[in-house]
């Protein structure tokens, strides 16, 4: 499959170095999709995680006999890395916690979040200076910008922790816009 590198030895490290990056961002990918559940998505991404790197390892081991081949290699890993976690917050995939702890009234915040479509929920609590107020909305990841928007518009000293969440059921979530639903004209 790969008698090309017979004749043009020195696109070894090339290959291996990309096919590392590919083999890790898929692991990283996978990594993600195995901890949110994702049932069919992360075991397509292992079969071709693993297919990429059992061709990678089968090259090193029958052609790469030097140092630039391993540190293409070792290269490969760590790029892959960054790439993988690049690409992941890319996609924003899963669904977030927001819980915000502020010393203004925290009902505006939740009516502000209600406004903007996000479910919220608030109680009262005793921080180690006074009393704050503790809003929790549920929303998903991609839309992490435009919420910490609102909670900075509304108390630029707030503090607001994010938790993943692995599920959510019922509540009040933003309608998301399905493929049909955007070339129907008049709805």
């Amino acid at each position: 499959m790969f008698d090309f590198l017979d004749t043009y030895p020195h696109l070894l490290p090339f290959l291996i170095f990309f096919g590392r990056i590919f083999d890790v961002t898929l692991g990283t990918l996978r990594i993600i999709f195995v901890s949110k559940g994702e049932k069919l998505k992360a075991p397509i991404i292992g079969f071709f995680e693993v297919f990429i790197w059992v061709v990678i390892i089968s090259q090193i081991l029958s052609r790469a006999n030097d140092m630039v081949a391993y540190l293409s290699y070792a290269g490969g890993y760590a790029a892959g890395n960054y790439v993988g976690i690049l690409i992941e917050k890319r996609i924003a995939f899963g669904i977030i916690l927001c819980r915000v702890y502020t010393n203004k009234p925290g009902l505006k915040l939740v009516n502000l979040l209600s406004l903007k479509g996000f479910g919220a929920t608030m109680m009262h609590g005793t921080g180690s200076v006074n009393e704050v107020d503790i809003i929790e909305t549920v929303f998903d990841r991609k839309k992490l910008k435009h919420v910490s928007g609102i909670i900075l518009d509304f108390d630029k000293d707030a503090f607001y922790v994010i938790e993943d969440v692995r599920t959510r059921s019922r509540g009040i979530f933003p309608k998301t816009n399905n493929l049909l639903r955007r070339w129907r004209p008049a709805k």
